[in-house]
């Protein structure tokens, strides 16, 4: 709303906000920032485990546990091969904890959405090296049955070890053998995506 004042020999036209008009601007802004700088939604507050905390029950784990992770650490392989290895798994194992958590860790080091959308179709997709190819194409070898022979022919070792060395190799089995120990935790006792370890139970 504009008002004409006059005064002292001179005219000046005030532009006046009703408190309609200054909502409306603010939302606007409001919007046009949360554009910019998205708003994260709680999604897992209202999620439940099917099964409470293991560690109450079985303490033990967490030295089973952390032993795998420490081995993981050892910078044979990039820690992004080790995700998409691990997020690839989660996939084939349908997982939505395991490809939660690991589409998460891969944000995290600054991973492109294209390629974490990509580990689904990395068959056909062009944004992988030849190592991490290898590695989608071993993992996927270990979890899916081969009614026709070895899950892992010498000829996919071989070319696995053309790009890993015996440590490096070791280390990548473990990445494997990591989501195997809990894999049966996140099928059957269903923790809660998306939550950090400690909190992904109920109980």
């Amino acid at each position: 709303m504009a008002a004409l004042l006059q005064g002292s020999g001179c005219r000046r036209l005030v532009v006046v906000r009703t408190p309609c008009e200054r909502s409306v601007r603010h939302y606007d802004a409001l919007r046009a920032r949360r554009e910019v700088f998205p708003v994260s939604k709680p999604t897992t507050t209202d999620q439940r485990s099917r099964m409470p905390n293991p560690l109450p029950f079985l303490p033990e784990m967490a030295e089973v546990g952390e032993g795998l992770h420490k081995a993981l650490q050892n910078g044979a392989i990039p820690q992004t091969t080790i995700h998409l290895l691990q997020l690839h798994a989660g996939q084939l194992l349908g997982s939505t904890y395991f490809t939660i958590r690991e589409t998460g860790n891969l944000r995290r080091i600054g991973e492109s959405e294209e390629r974490i959308t990509a580990v689904a179709t990395w068959r056909d997709a062009t944004y992988f090296t030849g190592a991490e190819r290898v590695a989608l194409e071993l993992v996927e070898a270990v979890l899916t049955p081969n009614p026709s022979g070895e899950r892992v022919p010498d000829e996919l070792y071989a070319r696995a070890s053309a790009h890993y060395g015996d440590k490096a190799m070791w280390s990548l089995i473990m990445a494997i053998a990591h989501i195997g120990f809990f894999t049966p935790a996140a099928l059957i006792a269903k923790p809660i995506p998306g939550m950090p370890p400690g909190q992904n139970y109920s109980e």
